[in-house]
């Protein structure tokens, strides 16, 4: 009994290990990029640092979801991913995990972050509602449409209006603004994404805007930071944000400007280098927002 024991802590080390791998544990990025504009919204709706237990709820609340997203995107995708290089290992595709787990853990999920929504206010619980629809139904895009990546930003940046409900008890237009510049900046980085697959994509018949980009990718995504940074200048003033933001903003703009370099000749590791590097841009643009809060007057 004991040595049966002994040889079934693998196998159990092993299942958690492909449940990790299942919600990108190992892969903080979507975290991140989930998580800056959700503190964006935060520190602004608050002028700064938030209530503590706000701030936990919303932290805790994009791990879950993030990690929830990856697990019903690998369910939608269990059919393209085994064509695809770059995700033919995830164990969705490999079979080392089955769809009916899949479904339960995303399950978990997201009752696990609805439990969390729950202890804020009637707005805030709604507005959850519609962000669960954007996150469960974003991986189905790609089959229909060229713009899973515009979705994508819809689903990513829902964290926006539940800050600013859950801070002042409504979404003021300043929230809808910031929501708008977080849907073209999470369309711009995920095209970087889409293009380090387009060829599989293409053979797949899976859908992308780096697909419907084509030849003009590069010029579609100068026109998408452009936008991005238009949209966070009005942001700006609204907020009536100050010198510090303004100097964050264009450090920035310095950081894409190396994206656009680095990503020119469109190979395929550069174009993940591309997507990585816009956690530095989302760092950068919170370090303005929370430092003129915190040395403001």
């Amino acid at each position: 009994m004991g040595y049966e024991r002994f040889q079934s802590a693998p196998h159990w080390r092993e299942r958690l290990g492909q449940y990790w791998k299942l919600v990108r544990g190992d892969r903080p990025i979507g975290v991140l990029l989930l998580l800056w504009p959700t503190w964006w919204a935060l520190w602004i709706a608050s002028q700064g640092i938030p209530p503590w237990g706000t701030l936990f709820v919303f932290t805790a609340g994009v791990w879950l979801t993030r990690s929830a997203g990856c697990v019903i995107n690998d369910y939608a995708d269990r059919w393209l991913d085994p064509q695809v290089e770059r995700t033919r290992g995830r164990p969705l595709a490999t079979g080392a995990v089955s769809g009916r787990e899949a479904l339960l853990v995303f399950a978990v999920l997201m009752l696990a972050a609805f439990a969390l929504v729950l202890t804020l206010n009637r707005l805030t619980v709604y507005l959850s509602i519609v962000g669960l629809f954007l996150a469960a139904s974003y991986p189905y895009l790609k089959r229909y449409t060229y713009l899973p990546q515009v979705y994508l930003g819809l689903a990513f940046g829902w964290g926006i209006p539940m800050a600013f409900a859950a801070v002042q008890g409504s979404v003021p237009p300043v929230a809808w603004v910031l929501y708008a510049a977080n849907i073209l900046w999470a369309t711009a980085y995920d095209t970087w994404y889409a293009m380090v697959d387009r060829d599989d994509d293409i053979r797949a018949g899976s859908k992308s805007t780096a697909i419907l980009f084509g030849d003009l990718d590069l010029v579609a995504q100068g026109v998408l930071y452009a936008l991005v940074f238009a949209a966070l200048w009005m942001v700006g003033r609204q907020a009536q944000l100050g010198l510090y933001y303004w100097g964050a903003l264009g450090v920035a703009m310095v950081l894409v400007a190396w994206e656009f370099h680095v990503a020119r000749h469109r190979e395929r590791d550069a174009c993940l280098r591309a997507f990585l590097h816009n956690n530095w841009m989302g760092a950068v643009v919170f370090a303005g927002i929370a430092l003129h809060f915190a040395l403001r007057g």
